[in-house]
């Protein structure tokens, strides 16, 4: 009797875990429906850097976010403690942000949306130089604030202009999105940022010997061409700085290029070495110049006549300028700005000579040719800017894409640095003759500076961000290679008063998502729903008894043993 009472009470076990399963599936089958209707658009954003000088906070101290999005419509006193507030640079109120920052208020993140035409390697249309002038001043003042919330940079596209649209359409109605109205909410789940330990800066040198009678270059003199290869932005990732030095690198390559032409034929070849380097550190006090100098011995450096230096040629129409620190009495001085000058007046062009003293006891260097300068070294930098930048500044900036750099300007310059070392090398100063002369066999290359142009403008190339084996640094290497003999690297740590965070670049993940009382709704819907056919289940295959009796007390321990 007991075995038939076990057997039955098995039976109905069974059938009751049967008539569960339908229910399970449905539950599974809806929830899919739930996360399906919940998935993310993705859009690519970019951290605003983080880092420290001696010590000092500077830049977005956080990288995680997962907050509803705000817009600038919001009401006057609104809390967005919790909100990521979207900021199109069309639309951008500078004096807002400002106040923002200045005053600490709370906000949950920043997003600010860029024009595509500012995207690395875009060659489009251009946009007003008044969008041009507003991205370097919020670039300014984001670098150089302590900002206690994430800050983001992204492109617009389809999916961020609906998603504006609708939360400005929300905001001016009143109906801030939070976790109760509903809207859109922005998630990007990273890692916090943490110290880059030992950033790497690597230089890179080139060599064309000089021809002597007896055969021994190494007592001839030296011209060193030289510039800066890195970049410094608020956004590292987005940083590749197509002017500053995207250019002044594009034209090292080429004036290299064109003298190993010169040089390989030895009836052609100069009495001066050209020693070509490619440095590291220019925005940071050009620290890797100076790591390079010193790494030199004394006997070499003292062979260096003088040395040109490269920066900013790419945006300039009808002046340059050579900027030096020694007295424009100086005899050196004065032959290197009267070569350029000649050169420039026949190149259709003028030359202006700016001087700036240095002081030794200021940590702070303006301008590369101010290293050699602090090691007795004649040089001078070539460049379209009238004043030094300041630290950090004017070095690779959002604003300094492809499409505001001009190929002609470039290959202008050129063929000012190449004529002027000619004409000095072989002894042609006064003299109207270019060697590198249009539509000649040493014309400067147009097709080979605008593809390195490109290339590197759309490559950031913020140097605690760059390994030691990167591929723009293998690139550059086996460009000289091919131009210049005994290339070298030199890689030394960046060290001093920088410190700098990782975490670059992430994905935005945009939800948009119910309010409370809709989930509520749903919820309460779901389950009557479920519960219903729980119960049909249950009657059409074991009856309305059997539903009763799920839902019936059971007997206490006390009443079963009676």
């Amino acid at each position: 009797m007991a075995e038939e009472k076990n057997s039955k009470q098995r039976h109905h076990r069974s059938m009751f875990l049967e008539s569960m399963y339908p229910v399970v599936a449905l539950m599974l089958v809806l929830v899919a429906c739930v996360e399906l209707c919940d998935a993310a658009t993705v859009v690519d954003v970019y951290r605003l850097i983080q880092y420290d000088i001696s010590g000092a906070p500077f830049g977005s101290r956080f990288s995680s976010l997962n907050h509803h999005a705000a817009s600038l419509s919001f009401q006057h006193g609104a809390d967005l403690s919790r909100s990521v507030l979207i900021l199109p640079l069309r639309e951008l109120d500078i004096a807002f942000v400002q106040d923002y920052i200045s005053q600490k208020q709370s906000l949950g993140g920043l997003l600010i949306l860029l024009p595509q035409t500012f995207r690395p390697g875009n060659i489009g249309g251009g946009e007003t130089q008044g969008l041009r002038i507003l991205l370097a001043q919020l670039e300014k003042l984001l670098l150089h604030g302590n900002i206690p919330f994430p800050v983001y940079f992204a492109f617009e596209n389809e999916e961020t202009d609906t998603m504006l649209a609708d939360v400005k359409k929300n905001d001016a109605l009143g109906q801030q999105a939070t976790a109760t109205t509903g809207g859109y909410k922005l998630v990007i789940s990273v890692s916090e940022p943490r110290k880059i330990a030992s950033p790497t800066i690597t230089n890179i040198q080139g060599w064309l010997p000089g021809s002597r009678a007896d055969g021994d270059s190494n007592q001839l003199s030296t011209i060193a061409v030289v510039a800066s290869y890195d970049t410094f932005g608020a956004a590292p990732a987005l940083s590749v700085g197509s002017d500053s030095n995207g250019s002044g690198v594009v034209a090292l390559l080429e004036v290299a290029r064109l003298f190993s032409t010169l040089y390989s034929n030895p009836k052609t070849r100069g009495r001066y070495n050209l020693l070509f380097a490619l440095t590291s550190g220019g925005p940071y006090n050009y620290e890797g110049t100076q790591k390079w100098l010193k790494s030199l011995d004394q006997r070499m450096r003292e062979s260096i006549d003088y040395a040109i230096c490269l920066n900013s040629v790419g945006s300039w129409d009808n002046e340059l300028l050579v900027h030096v620190s020694k007295p424009p009495e100086n005899a050196y001085i004065k032959q290197i700005f009267e070569g350029f000058s000649n050169v420039a007046e026949d190149l259709g062009f003028q030359v202006s000579l700016k001087h700036k003293k240095i002081n030794i006891s200021n940590s702070r260097v303006a301008w590369e040719h101010e290293q050699f300068s602090r090691l007795r070294v004649t040089a001078a930098t070539v460049s379209e800017l009238l004043t030094p930048p300041e630290l950090l500044e004017s070095a690779g900036s959002l604003s300094d894409t492809r499409q505001h750099v001009n190929e002609d300007s470039i290959i202008k310059g050129v063929k000012l640095v190449a004529e002027s070392l000619s004409r000095h090398i072989y002894g042609h100063q006064g003299k109207d003759i270019q060697i590198f002369a249009d539509n000649s066999s040493l014309a400067v290359n147009r097709f080979y500076v605008k593809s390195w142009l490109e290339g590197l403008s759309q490559t950031p190339r913020v140097a605690p961000f760059l390994s030691k084996n990167e591929p723009l640094i293998m690139a550059l290497k086996k460009e000289l290679e091919d131009y210049t003999a005994e290339v070298s690297i030199q890689q030394e740590s960046l060290d001093g008063i920088f410190t700098f965070y990782d975490s670059t670049k992430a994905s935005l993940n945009i939800y948009q998502v119910a309010s409370v009382t809709f989930d509520l709704l749903l919820l309460l819907v779901l389950g009557s729903y479920l519960i219903m056919l729980f119960s049909f289940l249950v009657i059409t295959t074991r009856g309305l008894d059997d539903l009763i009796s799920i839902f019936r007390r059971p007997p206490s321990r006390k009443m079963k043993i009676a």
